[in-house]
């Protein structure tokens, strides 16, 4: 079993319970103003974020706030590039961040078409190659940083489904979403335990889980934080920010 984790969620998105959230992870993914978030937001949610001891991370996406960075824009590998350096850039002016993860339908590119993924870690290994890459664990994206030299903290969602070959299950399909925080919690707690997420289809597939996404803008964000917060750690997990 795993004696250590970290626990990550996208804040600075405009959900509304950032502070106490906070609280509760180790972890913080700072929208860079692109899919979300402003100059105001993100100088809030890094002074949060250093108030509570938590690690800063930049969460770039694509520029469409009207679809919350969730659909693919047709861009290039040097844009994507661009893109993401950008972004990385305007939070790293806030102050010093530890990590990158990418945000939406850019984050299921890189992790599933080397291309984007190669584009995606190739913009963090030239931004400073001390970086932290979150990359959705056993996909293109850990490849293409670890190809790079990059420390990659291989990331596993506590309420989304997966698939057969370990991706997550579209959004746009019935059951991407785990609803029932029992099952949630159940599902990170064998990741950890067994290294095993089960799939849709029934079969276990194996899973390698340095950081679990919280997501932070859904309802009961806050209850379940706190719920899985407290689960892991009476299961004698450590709660950490990923780290050597």
């Amino acid at each position: 079993m795993q004696a250590r984790l970290d626990l990550n969620c996208d804040l600075g998105e405009g959900a509304g319970h950032d502070a106490e959230l906070m609280g509760l992870i180790t972890s913080a993914n700072i929208a860079c103003g692109a899919h979300a978030g402003d100059a105001a937001t993100m100088a809030a949610t890094v002074a949060l974020a250093r108030l509570r001891g938590v690690a800063i991370g930049a969460h770039p996406g694509f520029e469409d706030r009207e679809n919350f960075g969730r659909k693919e824009v047709p861009l290039s590998a040097a844009a994507v590039g661009a893109l993401v350096a950008g972004q990385v850039a305007a939070l790293r002016a806030l102050g010093p961040v530890g990590h990158v993860k990418v945000h939406g339908a850019l984050y299921h590119l890189a992790a599933r078409e080397a291309r984007w993924a190669d584009a995606v870690a190739e913009a963090v290994r030239a931004t400073d190659p001390t970086l932290v890459l979150f990359a959705l664990a056993g996909s293109e994206l850990v490849r293409a940083g670890t190809e790079r030299g990059l420390r990659v903290a291989r990331e596993v969602f506590a309420d989304r489904t997966y698939q057969r070959d370990g991706s997550l299950t579209p959004r746009s399909r019935a059951g991407a979403l785990i609803e029932d925080e029992a099952i949630a919690v159940a599902q990170v707690l064998r990741m950890v335990r067994e290294g095993v997420v089960r799939a849709t289809d029934g079969t276990d597939v194996a899973i390698g889980a340095d950081t679990v996404c919280l997501h932070g803008d859904g309802a009961q964000a806050v209850a379940f934080a706190r719920r899985l917060n407290g689960e892991l750690r009476r299961a004698g997990i450590e709660l950490r920010a990923f780290g050597p």
